[in-house]
């Protein structure tokens, strides 16, 4: 299994758990959180889910050797999107490409202070686009345009700023603890309704440009630089664009 599931309070706690490749994107982690979303959903035990990982890396980003599909991938951040419990990434170290997506995704996001982060797509010859769904919506405009198009790695004070997360802290639990009380006051009608509001100009996103953004990354996968971005990532050398 790449997901640990533990439960204490009504918060159910979602731990990716892939350490061998970084908590990457693979098929397999894919479609096992998509499965534990799936019973937190139907579980009445569950006010809201915690989205949390092992090791130093949230996620490392798509798993290249074994990748899911773009369609596959979108409707695992629909589902966190639609999922009628509030969804609270706990991030304590690095997050990349694919795995900002998921962070984005999240109705809350909180990160220890030495998080950091990258969209490291356009390093590889491709670009952020699925993950531009959640990601867009809630990112400050100047900010995406920065981190999108440069792939440098911006710390969590700076991803506060931007809007991909709700807040930062020196200790990640002890700022988390407030929120989660919170949820456990709240009645489970009320969040459900709650989050459909805040949740809804990111659902028109999905609903509009889910389509396009599929094709768009399966048409830059299959390039050639894209190949040679891949491959060189790799064989941890420089592609060949690189001045």
């Amino acid at each position: 299994m790449t997901i640990a599931t533990a439960h204490e309070r009504g918060i159910t706690t979602l731990t990716l758990d892939s350490p061998a490749n970084r908590n990457a994107l693979s098929a397999r982690l894919v479609g096992e959180l998509a499965e534990a979303l799936g019973g937190c959903a139907e579980d009445d035990s569950v006010r809201a889910v915690v989205l949390t990982h092992t090791g130093s890396t949230f996620s490392a980003g798509a798993d290249l050797k074994t990748p899911p599909s773009p369609y596959t991938f979108v409707e695992l951040l629909r589902q966190i999107v639609t999922l009628p419990k509030p969804v609270v990434a706990r991030v304590a170290g690095h997050v990349r490409a694919g795995g900002l997506g998921l962070v984005g995704a999240c109705d809350m996001a909180v990160a220890s202070a030495v998080s950091d982060f990258a969209f490291t797509e356009v390093r590889i010859g491709v670009a952020p686009a699925v993950i531009s769904l959640p990601l867009l919506p809630r990112m400050d405009p100047r900010a995406a345009e920065r981190y999108y198009l440069t792939g440098e790695r911006f710390e969590a004070a700076d991803a506060v700023r931007s809007g991909l997360l709700t807040l930062a802290a020196d200790d990640v639990d002890e700022a988390l603890a407030p929120l989660l009380d919170g949820l456990r006051r709240a009645s489970p009608q009320g969040l459900a309704a709650a989050k459909q509001l805040v949740a809804a100009r990111v659902l028109e996103t999905f609903d509009r440009d889910a389509e396009d953004l599929v094709r768009r990354s399966a048409t830059l996968f299959a390039s050639t630089e894209a190949r040679e971005g891949m491959t060189a990532f790799l064989e941890r050398r420089d592609p060949a664009w690189v001045l």
